[in-house]
C-alpha cells in the first residue's frame, strides 16, 4: 500500500489531473478502464469512505505487482465490484447470477483451485466486506473488518448461494 501511495504522491494526479487505468482480462476477467482523479486518491489518503475506482485500482496495483506471470493468477482471481453489487442484484438478480458463473467459467486452468475475491458494498454507511468463494470446496467466506457476519447481506448470499 505505501508503493502505491508514494506513486500516486509523485504523480499529478494530486494537483488536478486524471488518469486512466487500464485493466487487461486478467484482472477480472474482461478488459476495462478506470478514471483516477484527485478525489479517488483523497478517499484512500484522507480514510473516507472508497468508491469503486479507488478499490479497482488497488487490486489492478496487486494483479501487476504481485501476480502477474506467475502461478497465482490461477489460484485467485477477482470479480470486479462495478459489476455484483447491491443495487444490481436487487434490480436483476438472475444478470448477476450470469454475472457470477461467466467469471467462474473465464478462469484460465479449471483444474486448480481457486478463490474468488468480491469487494462488496454493504450498503450499511458505505462499508465494504470482502466475499473469498472457493469453488473446489463449495465454500464462501465474508471478511467484515467489522466483526460482522454474512446474516447482514442477505442479498449476496442469496445470489452467492444460487
Amino acid at each position: 500500500m505505501m508503493r502505491l501511495e508514494k506513486m500516486v504522491e509523485e504523480s499529478d494526479i494530486m494537483h488536478g489531473a486524471i488518469r486512466s487505468v487500464d485493466f487487461d482480462e486478467g484482472v477480472f476477467g474482461i478488459a476495462h478502464s478506470e478514471i483516477i482523479a484527485k478525489e479517488d486518491m483523497q478517499q484512500l489518503f484522507e480514510h473516507e469512505e472508497l468508491g469503486i475506482p479507488v478499490i479497482h485500482t488497488y487490486i489492478w496495483y496487486m494483479h501487476v505487482t504481485l501476480m502477474r506471470g506467475t502461478e497465482l493468477c490461477n489460484r485467485f482471481n477477482f470479480i470486479a465490484a462495478s459489476r455484483i453489487n447491491t443495487t444490481f442484484i436487487t434490480k436483476n438478480p438472475t444478470s448477476v447470477k450470469n454475472e457470477l458463473v461467466d467469471r467462474f467459467m473465464a478462469a484460465d486452468d479449471n483444474t486448480t483451485p481457486s478463490l474468488y475475491f468480491l469487494p462488496f458494498n454493504s450498503g450499511n454507511g458505505g462499508h465494504w466486506v470482502l466475499v473469498a468463494m472457493d469453488l473446489s470446496r463449495l465454500m464462501v467466506y465474508y471478511l467484515d473488518s467489522l466483526s460482522g457476519d454474512w446474516s447482514k447481506y442477505p442479498s449476496m448470499k442469496k445470489t452467492v448461494d444460487a
